[in-house]
């Protein structure tokens, strides 16, 4: 999305809203773009895929649920929601003023897995989570890969996917949040709450515990690793299955680093290039920016 498509799309989504588009704040562009509207606490978020309708749709819906039951989410506004707007959906927030405060600890997002996966089925209707579902037309669409990396890329995907059929998951399906990582959460004074719903779906429980460990690229240490195991309970490190969800996880952050190098972000390039380079060296300690 350009930043003319962006501005018209806000536009039309603050006249729809009674929002005051002159006092939007960029906050965040990567998988979506997100504008602040610090005086009416509202986050705008604007999916820049026309798929993502369905999925904002759901996460507004579950959302909505999730605190109806007492349970730590994020919660949308009571504005009528999603927008559909051309190609692009929007949905609004409630906005957790974060005051430079540290990120909630990774113990805190695993007490609160653990809580999600413990809750019945939602009344929303919730697709099986397809593992890097987007990550080939990312990909094969890209015009900054070079033609070996992205050969080397969609083949190490169709890898990993047959891997990962073949896999006996012990803590069996259920409905997951599909994205859960620490830096999905955010503090409500001093409750945490898990956020960015947009990829919630039914699949493995695993899924949702291999993203914090694989946090270990961004410096995640050991010491907040074994916290997260120990709230939630299960050590999905010592499962035979982990390298392979870690290292789909290695491909899924590579998404909006494609997207970002595609607009000529010369720093996100940088970062992809380096990110490639060390997975096809088979370097699973290297170090990786999360900037």
């Amino acid at each position: 999305m350009t930043t003319t498509q962006t501005l018209a799309v806000l536009s039309e989504a603050c006249s729809r809203t009674g929002l005051d588009a002159s006092a939007a704040v960029p906050l965040h562009q990567h998988a979506a773009t997100l504008y602040l509207f610090e005086a009416d606490r509202v986050v705008v978020r604007l999916n820049h895929d026309i798929e993502d309708r369905r999925r904002a749709r759901a996460a507004v819906e579950l959302t909505r649920w999730l605190t109806r039951q007492g349970f730590p989410a994020v919660a949308p506004t009571d504005h009528e929601q999603p927008l559909d707007l051309g190609n692009y959906s929007v949905t609004l927030w409630r906005y957790y003023p974060q005051n430079d405060r540290p990120k909630p600890t990774a113990d805190h997002l695993g007490v609160m897995l653990r809580q999600l996966h413990a809750l019945p089925a939602p009344p929303v209707e919730l697709s099986p989570y397809q593992p890097l579902k987007h990550f080939s037309d990312s990909v094969t669409g890209s015009i900054s890969l070079s033609t070996g990396n992205r050969n080397w890329l969609l083949g190490r995907r169709t890898k990993l996917l047959g891997e990962y059929e073949r896999l006996d998951f012990p803590l069996g399906f259920g409905w997951i949040h599909g994205d859960a990582y620490p830096g999905n959460t955010l503090w409500d004074d001093e409750r945490a709450l898990l956020g960015d719903w947009d990829e919630v779906g039914i699949g493995p429980r695993e899924l949702d515990l291999v993203n914090t460990h694989q946090g270990a690229r961004f410096g995640r240490s050991q010491t907040e690793r074994d916290a997260f195991t120990a709230a939630y309970g299960y050590d999905v490190t010592a499962w035979s299955g982990y390298p392979v969800l870690r290292e789909m996880r290695d491909l899924h952050t590579l998404g909006s680093y494609i997207l970002l190098a595609d607009a000529g972000n010369e720093r996100a390039a940088i970062q992809l290039g380096l990110r490639i380079d060390t997975l096809k060296r088979g370097d699973a300690n290297a170090l990786w920016n999360a900037r």
